[in-house]
């Protein structure tokens, strides 16, 4: 099969798309109690296209040489640590915490592939109980952690069966969705892909934008609830 090429510019371009997204579908979620229903649609890209840009930039050649992967690591941790005070003051979680916030589940994904790269018994072993114990408490649950994986598989090496288990992932996302738009964003990566787009890489604006961007609504929200809006 032939691999999927993305320029630097592309990538960028599909995390400002992902970041504009999530910010609408989070105002309809948290300040709308999710009654924008277009909103809502256009949101289920950005889990998608988040797993795609950081399961690529995975996939490069000598990225686990060079340490890429424990150093993206710890800074999911910092900001998923950082987004889940205001991310749980919002509510709407089971037991007040579940489930973690999506910058868990790349975490988990990242950690997933660190141990998958290792390669040995062990290390493949380990991977597989973070997908099955991670999957069970993050954001989008295994789909989202199948995703990631099957996605950095086909730009390590393409493969039919790669392909076919990140299509059925992506499927598989209606369970938590209840609708297929998350498919929307295969016609989207194929485009993005024919482009190469002169774009500044700004990597910290997306770790910090998450916990940031939350903790605006979660205060938009106080003087709102006193005004006698009812959330979630």
């Amino acid at each position: 099969m032939k691999p999927l090429h993305m320029s630097n510019g592309s990538l960028e371009l599909l995390k400002w798309l992902a970041l504009v997204l999530m910010t609408g579908d989070h105002v309809n979620k948290y300040l709308f109690n999710g009654t924008i229903d277009w909103l809502f649609t256009a949101g289920r890209l950005c889990l998608p296209i988040f797993v795609f840009v950081l399961a690529y930039n995975l996939a490069r050649p000598g990225v686990f040489e060079r340490g890429a992967y424990p150093r993206t690591m710890k800074r999911m941790a910092l900001f998923s640590a950082a987004a889940s005070v205001p991310y749980i003051a919002l509510g709407g979680l089971g037991g007040g915490w579940w489930p973690l916030n999506v910058m868990f589940t790349l975490l988990v994904i990242t950690a997933t592939l660190n141990q998958v790269q290792r390669g040995d018994i062990g290390n493949l072993v380990a991977a597989g109980l973070l997908l099955l114990l991670g999957g069970s408490v993050v954001e989008y649950w295994w789909p989202a952690i199948i995703l990631g994986v099957a996605v950095w598989s086909y730009c390590k090496r393409p493969t039919w069966i790669a392909a076919v288990v990140a299509l059925l992932a992506l499927a598989t996302l209606w369970f938590i969705n209840r609708n297929l738009w998350a498919l929307a964003v295969l016609p989207l990566l194929l485009v993005a892909s024919r482009l190469d787009l002169p774009m500044p890489r700004l990597r910290w604006v997306f770790y910090t934008y998450y916990p940031l961007h939350l903790a605006v609504l979660w205060l938009i929200r106080i003087p709102m609830s006193k005004a006698g809006y009812l959330f979630l």
